[in-house]
């Protein structure tokens, strides 16, 4: 058994940030752990621009943002094992774990950092009928292979869901001489950000089908069609409205699943909204020194927002293992956090007022497009915050900052919301 004071899971984005922040915060004993052969996470594949505008005030591509987090890591020796597989995490956080250079191994850490960033769905979970043609991929999974490895899945493309890989996927494709039919999405909005609808399909002229689904696949050995049809206000698919794409590949863009499975298994809270733990102010789960951030926690839009948050859970984590946040502030009174009328996935779920530096930062999704609307805090019903918003959609995440002193004047509140109200 080997003691660390800090042990935080996954190399990407999330876990780089606070495995950076743990050792700024005085931690030097701080290991990290990832499976893949190489530092960096989602982000050494997207070689698209847009990263680092918050951050660093640079136009950046994911490698070049991942890379600056790595010479920082390496900057300050921090110790990290590649090709590790996390196999359990208990409560008492012991972490076992897996490698060719290692072995078994097993761990008891001060304080675990959960950063295993998210999963795609897979169209097992879309139950749309036909045979098991080869042709079909998640789209992070066609953009690893363009982008990593140099194939090419396809020659003439149809994509299901609008999320942000899968209308980048559209450009990608694209210009490497793929033909993009269509970009198909069940919603009537799009599930991505407004510039990459903008950048990746209107740019390039690519059709955007929204409200259609695809209802069937054909191909038995490889993809031959898919046939699209309009859906009706339910979601289902109206009669007489099918179109058939003559494809051979069909990129899945249709959501990201936060990958918490150790998180269970640690017996860590999940949100049934959000899909990731339940956490307070400190980014702390319901296990104490269990923290949590970045995709594991909840699907971010920017890699700018997974930074500051990561880097706020490497802190508290660092406190928490120098035994400054075994029971919070002596003064706190848990405040509930709730989703509101047009919210969902509020982050975090509850929070100790007293506890809060400067400000607490809240992160939400939209449930539907609102225009002209404001979004609006409570504090046992009385409102202490708006702010107005031109548009507000389901595909990018909004950040309130509520001061601390707002939280200071209502002390003896018992429960803060968030509402969209137009």
């Amino acid at each position: 058994m080997t003691d660390v004071d800090i042990l935080i899971i996954g190399g990407g984005p999330a876990g780089l940030a606070a495995a950076i922040a743990a050792h700024e915060a005085g931690c030097r004993n701080v290991l990290l752990l990832e499976r893949e052969p190489a530092l960096g996470g989602i982000l050494r594949q997207c070689i698209h621009a847009g990263f680092g505008m918050h951050v660093f005030k640079e136009d950046l591509t994911g490698p070049e943002y991942a890379q600056r987090f790595v010479q920082r890591f390496h900057a300050l020796g921090l110790s990290a094992q590649c090709d590790t597989m996390v196999l359990s995490v208990t409560p008492d956080r012991e972490v076992t774990a897996v490698s060719p250079a290692f072995g078994l191994q097993r761990f008891r850490a001060k304080a675990v950092v959960l950063a295993m960033g998210c999963r795609e769905r897979t169209r097992g979970a879309l139950r749309v009928p036909g045979w098991r043609p080869a042709g079909i991929y998640p789209a992070g999974q066609a953009q690893r292979f363009v982008n990593l490895d140099g194939w090419m899945p396809g020659r003439r493309v149809v994509i299901l869901g609008s999320g942000d890989i899968g209308l980048i996927m559209a450009r990608r494709m694209t210009l490497e001489g793929a033909e993009v039919l269509a970009c198909v999405e069940l919603m009537p909005f799009s599930g991505g950000l407004t510039r990459n609808v903008v950048q990746c399909l209107d740019d390039y002229d690519i059709p955007l089908l929204l409200s259609h689904t695809v209802t069937e696949i054909h191909g038995r050995e490889r993809l031959e069609a898919v046939t699209v049809a309009q859906v009706d206000a339910q979601r289902k698919p109206l009669p007489g409205t099918e179109q058939r794409f003559e494809c051979d590949t069909l990129l899945l863009s249709v959501g990201l699943i936060p990958e918490n499975e150790l998180s269970r298994a640690a017996g860590v809270r999940v949100s049934e909204v959000t899909c990731g733990p339940l956490v307070d102010d400190a980014l702390q789960t319901s296990v104490p020194g269990i923290f949590a951030c970045g995709n594991v926690l909840h699907v971010h839009d920017l890699v700018d927002h997974v930074t500051v948050e990561s880097t706020e859970a490497g802190r508290q984590a660092a406190k928490y293992a120098r035994g400054q946040g075994e029971a919070g502030h002596p003064a706190c009174q848990m405040l509930q956090i709730r989703d509101g009328a047009g919210v969902r996935g509020l982050v975090p779920q509850t929070v100790c007022a007293v506890r809060v530096a400067d400000a607490l930062p809240l992160m939400f999704r939209p449930a539907a497009v609102f225009k002209d609307a404001a979004a609006v805090v409570r504090l046992d019903g009385e409102e202490v915050l708006r702010k107005r918003f031109r548009i507000l959609t389901p595909g990018e995440m909004v950040r309130l900052v509520v001061p601390k002193e707002v939280l200071e004047r209502h002390a003896g509140a018992g429960e803060l919301t968030v509402e969209v109200t137009v």
